[in-house]
C-alpha cells in the first residue's frame, strides 16, 4: 500500500469524519465551521484532496473513509517500528517498557494477544 501520511489539520479533519461516518456533506460543512473553523470552500478542498488520495470518498453527497482509523493506526504504527526500531517489535516493547511501568491489566492483555496469535 501507499504510504499514507495526514498533516495535523488533515488528521484533524479525518477523525471528525471516523468519530461520526457516514456523514452528509452538508452537515459537514457545518461540523467543520463549528469545529475547525472552516468556510465551505476550505471543507471540499480538503474533501476532495483526501478522494483523490483514497483516503475519504464523496458519493451521493455522503462521506464515508476508504481507510478505517484502525487500519491507518496500524500502517503508522509499523512505520514508527520500521524507522525507529529498524521493524524490531522486541526492541520497541524493550524501550517502551524501560519507560514506563506497565500494568498487571495490560501484561495480562499482551500476553492473550500474543497466545492468540500463536493458536
Amino acid at each position: 500500500m501507499e504510504e499514507i501520511r495526514l498533516g495535523e489539520i488533515e488528521s484533524r479533519f479525518v477523525e471528525l469524519i471516523w468519530q461520526r461516518e457516514p456523514i452528509g456533506s452538508g452537515e459537514l460543512v457545518a461540523l467543520c465551521e463549528k469545529e475547525l473553523n472552516w468556510k465551505k470552500s476550505t471543507t471540499y478542498t480538503v474533501l476532495r484532496r483526501l478522494c483523490q488520495r483514497g483516503i475519504l470518498q464523496n458519493q451521493d453527497a455522503v462521506v464515508t473513509s476508504v481507510i478505517k482509523k484502525e487500519e491507518y493506526m496500524a500502517i503508522q504504527s509499523e512505520k514508527v517500528l520500521e524507522d525507529a526500531f529498524e521493524g524490531s517489535l522486541p526492541r520497541f516493547v524493550a524501550a517502551f517498557m524501560s519507560r514506563k511501568k506497565l500494568s498487571r491489566k495490560q501484561i495480562d492483555e499482551i500476553q492473550k494477544l500474543i497466545d492468540d496469535y500463536r493458536d
